[in-house]
């Protein structure tokens, strides 16, 4: 597997990162954490996830997953405090969300006008994961009484949009439905999380599509 992404190459054959062509010094652990996050992208993988596929039969200390993914960033250039490929999920874990290119295949774009309409707000969506939820850093925030911190997440793919409920307490609907597995939506469906009802529209108002942000 060959990606592209940011000023990066990395080569999961060679075992090799390059950026901007120079080769980047990654120890094993921090390679596979970035190959993990890149196999993912755009879920976010949860924290235990991570630790139980890098050490599966080791007990190490909780610093130790923060350390590689400093070691990740450092290598591939990006900023913990203004993320733009990997990102910090606060108490969750972590997720890759840059552009990826497979090099020899052209990338695709995401359906355009993917947005969530709450009252009089319309929040645009981006490709890959947006997550509705009451933690600072949702995508989606909705501060509101029975719904989580990271509650639920809409996945915007090139052809369509999909919605999961991340474990929440008090569920997730869709058009009056308590949803159990990832669903497709579709424009103008209603997804209600805890009191709040958004709307899920698409600039060409047909079939699946993704994304949305909710305060």
């Amino acid at each position: 597997m060959r990606l592209r992404f940011g000023r990066c190459v990395f080569d999961s054959g060679s075992r090799e990162l390059t950026r901007e062509g120079v080769r980047q010094e990654l120890s094993p652990m921090a390679f596979h954490l970035l190959e993990l996050l890149l196999e993912a992208r755009p879920r976010a993988l949860p924290k235990q996830e991570l630790h139980d596929r890098l050490w599966p039969d080791a007990f190490v200390s909780d610093s130790s997953l923060p350390r590689l993914a400093a070691e990740v960033r450092a290598a591939i250039g990006d900023d913990a405090k203004r993320p733009q490929l990997v990102r910090t999920i606060h108490r969750y874990g972590y997720a890759f969300f840059g552009a990826v290119t497979v090099e020899g295949v052209a990338p695709l774009a995401a359906p355009a006008g993917c947005r969530l309409v709450w009252g009089e707000r319309q929040i645009a969506l981006v490709p890959g994961e947006n997550i509705l939820g009451r933690a600072a850093e949702a995508r989606v925030w909705i501060d509101f009484a029975r719904v989580s911190r990271h509650h639920a997440r809409i996945v915007v793919e090139p052809e369509r949009a999909m919605l999961e409920d991340l474990g929440s307490k008090n569920g997730t609907f869709l058009k009056g439905q308590r949803i159990a597995a990832p669903v497709p939506l579709a424009d103008g469906d209603d997804i209600c999380i805890g009191a709040a009802v958004l709307v899920f529209r698409t600039s060409t108002g047909r079939g699946t599509t993704e994304t949305g942000t909710a305060a």
